[in-house]
């Protein structure tokens, strides 16, 4: 069977997918003011110099048990543990109480290989430091053919 469908000789194909899509749940979702109610999100700084990279992670309210780093070769992975729990009382009454549990995650890929041997991490106040040295690239060997 052939599929009938309706021609308009006023629809301008790309334009009108456009304008459609641009307001495509526009009103559908709720707009909120409260910040805490979304999940928390790894923010990352990428440093990079001769030798080295320099990663400034912020992860606050996460033991740093609960961090995980991987490299390999020149992909980073950064996950977490997300643990918050916030109680509201009024006397003995429980007026409300929330709670989170979650895991976040980055992975982005660097430009040249880690060397792992020589990376450094450190964690204080929030803030993941990640010191990455750059991989040195291997010489290459000319054979002589017998």
């Amino acid at each position: 069977m052939a599929n009938i469908s309706r021609w308009d000789p006023f629809r301008i194909e790309p334009f009108d997918d456009a304008f459609d899509n641009l307001f495509k749940g526009f009103m559908v979702r709720p707009f909120s003011m409260d910040m805490e109610k979304q999940a928390p999100q790894i923010k990352v700084d990428v440093k990079e110099d001769d030798k080295a990279y320099s990663v400034h992670a912020e992860i606050p309210g996460v033991s740093k048990e609960d961090i995980h780093v991987t490299i390999d070769g020149n992909r980073l992975s950064l996950s977490a543990e997300v643990k918050k729990e916030r109680e509201e009382k009024k006397g003995e009454t429980v007026l409300r109480s929330e709670r989170y549990y979650g895991k976040v995650s980055r992975a982005f890929v660097l430009d040249k290989e880690i060397d792992e041997s020589g990376a450094h991490a450190k964690y204080t106040d929030g803030v993941l430091e990640l010191t990455l040295p750059k991989k040195t690239p291997a010489e290459s060997k000319r054979l002589t053919i017998d």
